[in-house]
């Protein structure tokens, strides 16, 4: 028994005095000693288990030390041991290259590269080594001949895709990823790769090129189509994607339902236009079918937001717009996929014709027809709270608000109550307890609320207490109130006001932005530029900057119709602010007004 004790500890000796050996080796290298590490490597060598152990580290200390001969020969002594690790193959490879001959270093290259593609298992292990010694070149070389071998047309396709990229060759890569793609019938991997690694405008011309030919040469596969459309809509460029929609929609007879489902995230993007035709289309070509009354309702709907967003609002566009209403109810009837009408009628009454009475009568007549849609009566309530706040009877309002949280506890709706009562007591000046409720909502599952809810607790909390009464924020709310009240007039008054006094205070930014708005929604146009410049001369480096920019080049563009002024603007917006939430409009706008499109 002694006996054996003491071979352990003999045997745990020597191990402990080979692993120093190796740790001294390993710190002389890292301390960039190679001849000292060299030389203990050179006695750990003795033995083939170490091999392994001493590899890298051990040839590179030779090669910074010239002492190439011997490298090979340790190299083809590690080859002649581990003949399935085909990398010691190709760092015998690279020493022939780096002691300076290029001709054999080639001939090695193109052997390794032929004994790999026999199996994939080489492949895998070579990959590694071809971009750390960044040779991408003899990587694609490796991949194809793989392939061709394989007699696969799609074998290798994700490697083969990185190592394009790599290469600069991202038309190539958009090839094999297209490829497994299709073979795969995933659109995930393709969209993430599109969005990750196609920025640049002549890129995204490309891929646009590259798949229209697709669509094109392989006039079966809808995968390109599919691709295509997902690709607009990135770029925001909805009647682009409606083309082809359109031509998927006929050519697999879907009723409407591709077209249906792309107005509905026109619409959530702000692009009324876009999904008003949409809209239409359905109408037209499936007035029996199933999404026709949706459609129909969506369709004014769209109106709706072109008219209350061109101004000034004309009265006579409101009351066309409930006519409209009016008739698809008539024609249709109340029912669940019309329903909606009536809550659009009653907030055009209350907020446009300051006919708040009207408003609820349509909003109680809703609730009473809406059986057992809990939600949408829900929804409902919120609206008679908004309507309660213009008749000035916040009490009313913050009741139904606290009614509709409750019973929404878990959903959208409830975030949104909250958000409204949040709202509400900033309105009237109950800061703290405002922001007790909007620190809540930072965290909500919805990010619209979330980000609402941090904007707002972000203005209470940069400007309560900076002077002894709070009044800046108090006033500041007073006009936001007056705002969404629509008293625009009264609201502008004060704004002149307040900016004479607060010029220097960090709510200036704001007031401007608001009286900006305020002054564009009363078709005062030269004073709302003279605004947002004003904001963008003093105030560029605050949080509002890049909106103001958008806002002025959408005021050349859309109000003034001065395409060089707004050009110039769009493309500020990409230079000046490339993170910003508009530079997927501000693009598509830019290369619109450059005549990049033709529809």
């Amino acid at each position: 028994m002694n006996r054996f004790i003491g071979l352990i500890i003999i045997m745990m000796s020597v191990a402990a005095a080979h692993g120093q050996t190796l740790e001294l080796g390993n710190e002389y290298y890292n301390k960039g000693e190679y001849e000292k590490a060299a030389e203990v490597f050179d006695k750990l060598s003795k033995k083939k288990e170490n091999g392994r152990l001493i590899h890298d580290n051990y040839i590179n200390s030779l090669i910074r030390l010239k002492q190439f001969d011997k490298a090979k020969d340790f190299l083809r002594q590690e080859i002649k041991t581990y003949p399935d690790v085909v990398v010691y193959e190709a760092d015998l490879a690279y020493l022939i290259e780096v002691s300076g001959d290029q001709a054999g270093a080639d001939r090695a290259y193109g052997e390794l590269i032929d004994k790999a593609s026999e199996k994939d298992s080489y492949v895998y292990q070579l990959q590694n080594f071809f971009y750390k010694t960044n040779k991408i070149d003899l990587l694609i070389d490796m991949l194809l001949k793989s392939r061709l071998r394989s007699k696969s047309d799609d074998k290798h396709n994700i490697h083969l895709a990185r190592a394009y990229l790599f290469a600069g060759k991202k038309n190539m890569m958009l090839e094999e990823v297209f490829s497994y793609g299709i073979k795969h019938k995933n659109s995930d991997y393709v969209e993430r790769t599109i969005q990750d690694n196609i920025k640049e405008d002549k890129e995204v011309e490309m891929l646009e090129r590259l798949l229209y030919t697709k669509i094109q040469d392989n006039p079966d596969e809808i995968y390109y189509n599919e691709i295509l459309i997902w690709h607009f809509v990135q770029q925001k460029e909805f009647s682009r994607a409606f083309t082809q929609a359109r031509a998927l929609d006929r050519r697999l007879e879907l009723g409407g339902r591709k077209v249906f489902e792309l107005a509905g995230l026109a619409y959530s993007n702000n692009q009324f236009r876009d999904a008003s035709r949409m809209y239409q289309y359905v109408m037209n070509e499936y007035p029996s079918g199933d999404f026709y009354p949706y459609a129909r309702r969506w369709n004014i709907q769209c109106r709706e937001q072109l008219v209350k967003n061109t101004f000034p609002i004309e009265e006579t566009e409101i009351l066309e717009l409930i006519d409209q209403y009016k008739v698809l109810i008539k024609d249709l009837g109340l029912t669940p996929k019309t329903i909606d009408a009536l809550r659009n009628m009653a907030l055009l009454y209350a907020f446009y014709l300051d006919d708040q009475e009207r408003a609820v009568e349509v909003l109680e007549m809703a609730i009473s027809e809406a059986g057992s849609n809990i939600k949408f009566k829900d929804q409902c309530k919120l609206d008679l709270g908004d309507i309660y706040i213009l008749k000035e009877e916040p009490w009313e309002s913050t009741l139904l608000y606290m009614q509709v949280e409750k019973s929404q506890k878990e959903d959208f709706l409830g975030e949104m109550a909250k958000l409204k009562n949040a709202k509400l007591h900033y309105y009237t000046g109950e800061f703290e307890l405002s922001k007790d409720i909007l620190n809540i909502l930072k965290k909500a599952t919805t990010r619209e609320i979330a980000n609402d809810a941090m904007q707002l607790s972000l203005l209470i909390q940069d400007n309560l207490g900076l002077d002894t009464t709070d009044a800046a924020i108090s006033a500041y709310a007073a006009v936001d109130l007056l705002l969404f009240q629509n008293r625009n007039e009264e609201a502008l008054l004060k704004l002149d006001s307040l900016f004479e006094v607060y010029k220097a205070h960090s709510l200036a930014d704001e007031i401007l932005w608001l009286r900006a708005n305020t002054n564009f929604k009363l078709d005062r146009v030269d004073a709302a530029i003279s605004d947002l410049n004003v904001l963008l001369a003093n105030y560029k480096y605050d949080i509002l900057a890049d909106d103001a920019l958008y806002k002025l080049a959408k005021i050349y563009d859309e109000k003034l119709g001065d395409n060089t002024k707004s050009m110039a603007l769009y493309r500020q917006i990409l230079t000046d602010f490339p993170g910003s939430i508009f530079g997927a409009d501000s693009r598509k706008r830019f290369r619109e007004l450059r005549g990049d499109f033709v529809y």
